[in-house]
């Protein structure tokens, strides 16, 4: 009697990372271009840089052309406030599903039901290596264990989800990666869960994967002292304001793990309103004028055109979203121009504050 893979429906051949790593390879000069911006992410979050991390990008990427385009735009802005920020594009190439839905590029490359991963692996690495090219930091959200054998290579920052930041297999993966990862917390709004996941995640961990080849390991890792927390709200409701800010740098210090958050703008702090992002980054773009240093990065859902549209619109517009609305070009620049200026802002005041302490003047009981 048969008592496996009841429920299968079939099974197709999966390319090994390695052919598709040798097809589409990355050169060394691309190499270090990556490793240069995976070290501009990692000073920021350990406080030696006073810029702010800006990852910005679609909710999930459909069209590739359109895709450049963006990122052609995101370089041009990205020149121009190099000083105060350090954009990265949000590329990410899979969506989680609360229930169903279209599963993102990797899974459903054509929208059209017939999943054909090997082209999504391929169409997937071809961008990310066309944005390396074009000079711009790709940040991705890793969702299983096998996609970034494909594509961790060209990657400058890593998410891992909310619908996953509780899970093992999760933190173990992010044990191992190579470059800075940032745990959200829980739909349910619950924040401990990604400090756990950081905490977890900066430990060696040994478990089941494959290899470059597709051979099924025993994967062993060193731990990743570059992971973080990104707050993006919850059911209960959004956590990017003061109080929530301090609740959760004050947690990572009791937790004896380095006091930065990323903050998400959109998602659970925007009450899922894609136009609520712009009032979002106001108050957050205040925090950080006013000094707060533990915000080191926020996130953004942005596109060429403002909004959403189903996936089966006929034709769809180019540069919006098929999936969670985001906002448009013109508002992006402004909000990216607005956070500079805060990052300004803060580094006058922080830099008064070293002045002051300086110049003090001692109190009686000081000896001289």
């Amino acid at each position: 009697m048969r008592t496996r893979d009841l429920r299968v429906t079939g099974y197709r051949p999966l390319v090994p990372p390695a052919i598709i790593l040798e097809e589409l390879s990355l050169s060394e000069d691309g190499s270090r271009a990556v490793a240069g911006w995976r070290e501009e992410v990692v000073v920021i979050l350990d406080d030696a840089d006073d810029r702010l991390i800006a990852i910005f990008g679609p909710c999930s990427i459909h069209d590739p052309v359109a895709a450049l385009d963006y990122a052609r735009r995101l370089r041009g802005i990205g020149d121009e406030l190099r000083d105060d920020l350090m954009i990265v594009m949000r590329a990410y190439f899979m969506k989680p599903r609360t229930s169903v839905g279209w599963k993102g590029l990797v899974s459903d490359p054509h929208s059209d039901g017939t999943f054909r991963i090997n082209d999504g692996l391929r169409m997937t690495r071809r961008l990310l290596l066309d944005l390396v090219e074009i000079g711009v930091p790709a940040a991705c959200e890793f969702v299983d264990p096998i996609s970034p054998q494909y594509t961790s290579d060209l990657v400058a920052w890593a998410a891992i989800g909310a619908r996953t930041t509780e899970s093992q297999v999760h933190r173990e993966l992010a044990s191992g990666l190579s470059m800075p990862v940032g745990f959200k917390n829980g739909t349910d709004g619950n924040v401990q869960v990604a400090i756990d996941a950081v905490r977890a995640a900066t430990q060696p961990h040994s478990f089941m994967g494959v290899t470059e080849q597709g051979l099924a390991a025993i994967v062993e890792t060193g731990g990743n002292p570059s992971a973080h927390v990104v707050l993006r709200g919850g059911t209960p409701g959004p956590n990017y304001d003061r109080p929530s800010v301090a609740g959760a740098l004050d947690a990572l210090r009791a937790a004896e793990l380095p006091a930065r958050v990323v903050i998400d703008l959109s998602h659970g702090n925007s009450g899922r309103d894609h136009t609520r992002q712009a009032q979002v980054a106001r108050e957050v773009a205040a925090q950080i004028a006013s000094g707060e240093r533990g915000i080191v990065g926020v996130m953004a859902e942005s596109f060429i055109e403002d909004g959403r549209q189903d996936a089966d619109t006929d034709p769809l517009v180019y540069g919006k979203s098929i999936t969670d609305a985001c906002i448009g070009w013109d508002a992006t620049a402004v909000m990216l121009r607005s956070l500079a200026e805060s990052v300004r802002a803060r580094r006058a005041v922080t830099s008064g504050r070293s002045a002051d302490s300086r110049n003090r003047a001692p109190s009686r009981s000081t000896p001289r």
